[in-house]
Order: structure tokens, then sequence, then C-alpha cells
């Protein structure tokens, strides 16, 4: 690994060993199930080296009782051949596997966290929605690893555990989708702040550099607050 990574903090646990699973995944029986395009093929031909369905967090396994939203939690290893992988492939993966999915990333030596939060459709509650995924940092392998967080239930672990891949930390009383909600604006304004950052650096105009002055001023209070 060329770079440096920053230290971890949070995201990978001892999994418990009686919840092991240690299955290849072929990517055929993903192909089957969420049928990608030949491009989407392509990102896992060259990116992905292997995939391991590594734990199965269940009641069988941890004894925690399920809840209807939380069946079961699935760890996933991906070994890359490269140190980064689209998050198309791990869409790709999810409509595939009908359960929460939690990807450990592979790469010479080193270990990253990546999850989305994945719920039921409040419209269709046969099918599966998919939030934006989320990276923790890299982590060196044998960096000392906690054990799983106390949980009452498996969606209560679920929540612990995803909220660990998490830039910005929840609020007092804050519920995971809303903490999820208040991220997506945030990634929104600060996505209006680099635009507005461009086009300032690029107008001649005096009048008008006031003019965008005035509203990176106000989204840039917007994004604090959003932060806080």
């Amino acid at each position: 690994m060329s770079k440096p990574f920053p230290p971890m903090t949070g995201a990978l646990w001892v999994w418990p060993p009686q919840a092991a699973v240690a299955r290849p995944m072929p990517k055929s029986k993903i192909f089957a199930h969420a049928k990608p395009d030949s491009a989407l093929r392509a990102l896992f031909t060259a990116q992905v080296d292997s995939i391991t369905w590594a734990y199965k967090l269940a009641p069988e396994t941890i004894n925690l009782p399920a809840s209807p939203s939380v069946p079961e939690i699935e760890i996933f290893e991906i070994t890359l051949k490269i140190p980064e992988l689209n998050h198309a492939v791990l869409s790709c993966i999810d409509r595939a596997i009908p359960f929460p999915i939690l990807y450990n990333l592979r790469f010479e030596g080193y270990t990253q966290p990546v999850a989305a939060y994945k719920r039921f459709s409040e419209v269709d509650p046969s099918k599966w929605v998919v939030s934006d995924y989320h990276e923790a940092p890299w982590q060196a392998d044998g960096f000392v690893r906690p054990g799983l967080p106390i949980a009452l239930d498996l969606q209560g672990l679920y929540e612990l555990l995803l909220r660990q891949h998490l830039s910005v930390p929840a609020r007092a009383g804050e519920s995971l989708r809303d903490q999820l909600e208040r991220m997506e604006e945030l990634a929104k304004k600060q996505a209006e702040e680099r635009k507005l950052t461009l086009r300032l650096h690029q107008e001649k105009q005096f009048n008008r550099k006031v003019e965008i002055n005035a509203q990176l001023r106000t989204i840039r209070l917007a994004v604090d607050s959003l932060k806080n």
C-alpha cells in the first residue's frame, strides 16, 4: 500500500467465531440475481478479486432476537485488485442479497469498512431500499479491534454498527434515519459550496463577486449547522 492511512476510529470489530461462514460468493451468483449490465460486470472484473460471505449475525449465531426489519446481518469481505471500489459494485451485491450487509474491503494488509443503511421500502415492504454508502477509514491488519457493542436485538446492533461508519456524529436523541437525512442534506450543501467557490474564483466582475460571496456565507452557515 503506497499511501498512509489514518488511525481507525471504529467500524471494525472482532466478529464472534460462532458466526463465521467463510463461504466464497461467486460473482456469477450475484450476477444471476442482480442482472448487472456489461459496464457493471466490467467494474467487478477490474476491481474485485474475490467476495467472501464471512459472517452471519443472526439469532442462532449470536443469540440476539431478530426484528422484522433486521432478520440477520451479513458481513462480506471483498478482496480488491486496486485500493478503491466503485459503490455501484456494492449496490449490485445489495440487490442480490435480501439482508442488511456490512462490507470489509481488503487490499494489501489493510481493511476498510463500508456500509449503507438498508431497510424495507415503506411503499412496497417486499423490496429493500439502500441509502448512500459510507466509508470508515482504512485500518492496518493486526490493529486491535473491540468486541461487538451491547444491543438488545439485531435492529439495535445494526444501527450501532452502522453509525460507526458515519463521518458526522449523531445529535443527542437523533434517530439513525434522521442522522442519515441530515448527512444527505449536508452533502448537497457542500456540493453547492464547491460550485460557488469555483464560480467565485472564475468571476471577474466585482459586483458579481460580492453576490457570490454573500451566497457562500449563507451556504457555509448551513453547512456548519448541519455538521453540528
